[in-house]
């Protein structure tokens, strides 16, 4: 079992500390929500653990098993282990998906001669027209599909975990479906079995994923952790409750 560890994680971009000292630990096959209202750091969070250029953690570790990713480059971190699917997936014209994933699983002493097979077979399961993994990284893709090929490279690429920002994002409801249910297979049945911290701001996306905890985000850290009962109360209350007023500390 492999252990994601984030502890005193503090950091931003441009000089902005947004993340004030985070703390969470993920373990294989276990499945975290973030929850929190906009502008509260979740997707600045994605981005520093990711070592995306331009974002900068500043204090504390982030860890899989035992091995430090802060200061790793983004290539590296990945083959320690850790993907990330983004918000907004960006588009790479020129670069074929199939390609992407060729260099990548070479890149980690993997083979690839079943790749072409796997792909079709994982496209099939997503309800991705096959064709898709041949043109370029996201081109002129729809929202729901630049999402399931996302999942696709998940996958394909089994890493050890996999922060999710906003998967629900541009899914309608079938979609949402068919990408939830490969990630829970991911979890269940993967090899390594993936862990998951899913970042989102309703509970809409975990009806179909089914976490081990739910935490409340706001104003660069967590403020508040508890079980999947937690999303229901916020679906109820909203993130009012969690909101420091204008002047108070971390503000």
């Amino acid at each position: 079992m492999s252990l994601f560890s984030i502890k005193g994680l503090r950091g931003g971009v441009a000089g902005h500390e947004l993340l004030k000292g985070v703390d969470l630990e993920l373990r294989s096959g276990e499945l975290h929500a973030v929850m929190g209202p906009n502008g509260s750091g979740k997707s600045t969070l994605a981005h520093v653990l990711m070592g995306r250029p331009g974002y900068e953690a500043t204090a504390g570790s982030v860890t899989i098993d035992g091995v430090e990713l802060l200061g790793l480059p983004v290539d590296e971190r990945a083959r320690a282990g850790l993907f990330l699917g983004l918000q907004y997936p960006i588009e790479v014209p020129g670069v074929p998906v199939v390609e992407a994933l060729r260099e990548a699983l070479v890149a980690s002493g993997r083979p690839t001669i079943s790749l072409a097979e796997e792909m079709e077979a994982e496209a099939t399961r997503l309800g991705m027209a096959p064709g898709l993994v041949n043109r370029p990284m996201n081109v002129d893709l729809s929202g729901g599909e630049k999402k399931r090929n996302e999942t696709l490279q998940l996958a394909i690429l089994r890493p050890r975990f996999a922060v999710l920002d906003e998967l629900d994002s541009g899914l309608d409801v079938d979609a949402l479906r068919q990408v939830s249910r490969r990630v829970e297979e991911a979890r269940r049945d993967g090899e390594p079995a993936l862990g998951v911290l899913a970042i989102t701001h309703y509970r809409r996306l975990l009806r179909e994923l089914r976490p081990d905890a739910v935490h409340v985000f706001s104003e660069g850290r967590i403020v508040r952790s508890g079980g999947p009962e937690l999303a229901s109360e916020l679906e109820e209350t909203g993130y009012v409750a969690y909101r420091n007023e204008p002047g108070d500390e971390g503000s």
